[in-house]
């Protein structure tokens, strides 16, 4: 963590900068890095892969604000035992290590009352974390959706002892002390006559159970982190910064209680000629200064490959068209968004002294009723300032 930049730094904003602007930094930056503008550089690639990390943090509300007060541990899955990015090793609601939640800590320390009462059942069952990864796509995997391949990091029950955390051909005993309930009852003399609490029994953690002959694989937690391999489903129309849950697929349950959900978080890479927005998509299309004289027709990019489209005659530099149906697959419904494409009409540059010639006649050919904008620009002009 010591040697990763700052967030805010990788995408040159504030820690005050709004959505919308983190957005158009992010796509800025992702655009610079581009792995296909800058093939076979790896310093890029790297760049890249920073920013994304970056924008993931960052558009995600809970981890920005995780991040903006713990730093990189905040957000660090691996960081505090991995407990869902949590810098003090999981959520109030199950993650203090062997404690349970904060009630069995502040129970601990100030003999019960806290948490609403008795500490719960050590040995019931209890749902496991929630985790998150991210996922790095292409703007056409998006647009039609995709399957990938992610590998995941999760707790998950030790093979080697099934869970039990005692070695093979061992169990684990009842503690004799609390008699497996996980708390003991403690007698404390106070000026006002001896008071009796109740805390978290000290020879098996809360656990309510002994394990004398602990599992080598899993140091008798009962538990191990391993990495798993994973294919999931990308809906076709999915957006940047949008997020997919897998019922089950976060880290195991305690006690036979249920997994966590992993959320998968989706960063779309900028294309180097289309825009996005909502479900429409954008694009510029340069023409020649006879195709937009004379019209006729031109080649078109779309997401499902080339198209051709007939301009008028007199198509003029900004003019845009739209062709319906040829944009997003709108997620989860049926229908497509819009493709508008901008005209750029390019000027020719480094003319020949006979092309200058042949453009100076035909200029001279032409007169105001070949240029309405100009005539009508020049009149105003007139009725402003006189001749």
């Amino acid at each position: 963590m010591a040697d990763k930049r700052d967030y805010y730094e990788v995408l040159g904003v504030d820690k005050n900068v709004n959505d919308d602007d983190l957005k158009k930094a992010y796509r800025k930056a992702a655009k610079k890095y581009h792995p296909d503008l800058h093939p076979g550089d790896a310093q890029a690639e790297k760049n890249f892969k920073e920013v994304n990390e970056a924008y993931e943090i960052l558009s995600d509300k809970e981890k920005r604000a995780r991040y903006d007060q713990f730093g990189h541990a905040g957000v660090d899955p691996n960081f505090g035992a991995g407990q869902g990015g949590n810098p003090f090793g999981g959520g109030f609601g199950g993650g203090f290590g062997d404690f349970g939640d904060l009630g069995d800590i502040l129970g601990s320390m100030f003999g019960g009352g806290f948490g609403g009462g008795r500490r719960r059942d050590p040995n019931a069952p209890r749902r496991g974390a929630d985790t998150s990864t991210n996922i790095v796509i292409s703007f056409e995997e998006a647009a039609k959706g995709c399957k990938k391949n992610i590998k995941v990091t999760r707790t998950e029950s030790c093979s080697e002892c099934s869970g039990s955390g005692a070695a093979k051909g061992t169990t684990a005993k009842t503690c004799p002390n609390c008699k497996g309930s996980g708390q003991v009852v403690m007698g404390q003399r106070t000026p006002f006559g001896t008071i009796q609490t109740q805390q978290v029994c000290d020879n098996c953690r809360g656990t309510g159970k002994i394990i004398e002959t602990p599992c080598k694989a899993c140091s008798g937690r009962g538990r191990v982190r391993n990495t798993v391999e994973k294919t999931i489903e990308i809906p076709a129309g999915i957006d940047d910064g949008q997020g997919i849950t897998l019922r089950g697929g976060g880290d195991m349950g305690v006690n036979g209680g249920p997994a966590g959900d992993l959320t998968i978080t989706v960063s779309v890479r900028p294309h180097p000629i289309f825009e996005r927005e909502g479900y429409d998509i954008f694009c510029e299309v340069p023409i020649t200064y006879a195709q937009a004289v004379l019209g006729g027709e031109i080649t078109v990019p779309t997401l499902d490959g080339k198209a051709k489209f007939n301009i008028h005659e007199g198509t003029q530099p900004g003019d845009e068209f739209k062709l319906r149906g040829k944009g997003i697959k709108r997620l989860n419904y049926s229908g497509y968004g819009d493709e508008y494409v901008k005209i750029i009409v390019e000027v020719p540059k480094d003319l020949n002294k006979e092309q200058k010639e042949k453009l100076n006649a035909f200029d001279s050919s032409l007169n105001d009723k070949n240029y309405k904008k100009r005539k009508s620009f020049f009149d105003k002009v007139k009725d402003l300032f006189g001749d």
